[in-house]
């Protein structure tokens, strides 16, 4: 839980150093930091420790991405928690997303992280890789990525399949393929044509 927060954390002040300097883009969304603690007395010998958070808690982005969630389309921490998403998923060329984007304000927590099945650079999130299938394919850009030059996803996912199709229908089946062998390799050795 600590390593995977902290991980997001990481990614989101990298985020913050990129986004601020914009002009019109405002307030970052903050990860905030968990504390592994040791409680050797203590029955349960381990626990984490976080900032409390006052205010109404919001979830921004779902960790399986299907459901509709007005606060977080509509909200300027929703929409730039989305591009936060959007931001993660390009620098790590589609590999790792954050998600599961809650809290209060622009203060997040408990945040999940997906990557693919063997993992980004030696990292595996606590989320399923059909998390960043479904954020690939259901994601709508909004103003705040449109600042960070981030790219529309689906469109370039819809190209990517629609190329592939083209390919596949372009490629001749197997089965129809009749192999050519050239003349001379079907004549028996020692063989003289009569047109010598």
């Amino acid at each position: 839980e600590c390593y995977v927060q902290n991980t997001a954390r990481e990614y989101a002040k990298i985020y913050a150093a990129e986004a601020e300097p914009l002009e019109g883009f405002g307030e970052v969304p903050e990860i905030i930091p968990i504390f592994l603690v040791h409680r050797p007395a203590n029955n349960i010998p381990y626990a984490t420790v976080e900032e409390e958070l006052v205010g109404e808690f919001v979830k921004y982005s779902v960790r399986d991405g299907k459901e509709v969630n007005f606060l977080r389309r509509d909200s300027e921490a929703g929409q730039k928690c989305c591009t936060f998403q959007h931001w993660v998923y390009d620098k790590t060329n589609g590999s790792l997303l954050v998600t599961d984007l809650q809290g209060v304000g622009m203060k997040l927590t408990d945040v999940g992280i997906a990557t693919l099945a063997k993992g980004y650079k030696g990292f595996k999130g606590n989320c399923s890789i059909s998390f960043i299938e479904q954020f690939r394919a259901l994601h709508q850009c909004n103003k705040y990525c449109e600042m960070l030059g981030l790219k529309p996803l689906r469109t370039a996912h819809q190209k990517q399949r629609k190329a592939t199709a083209m390919k596949s229908k372009n490629l001749p089946n197997s089965s129809t393929v009749k192999k050519v062998v050239p003349k001379k390799a079907r004549e028996p050795r020692g063989f003289i044509s009569s047109e010598h």
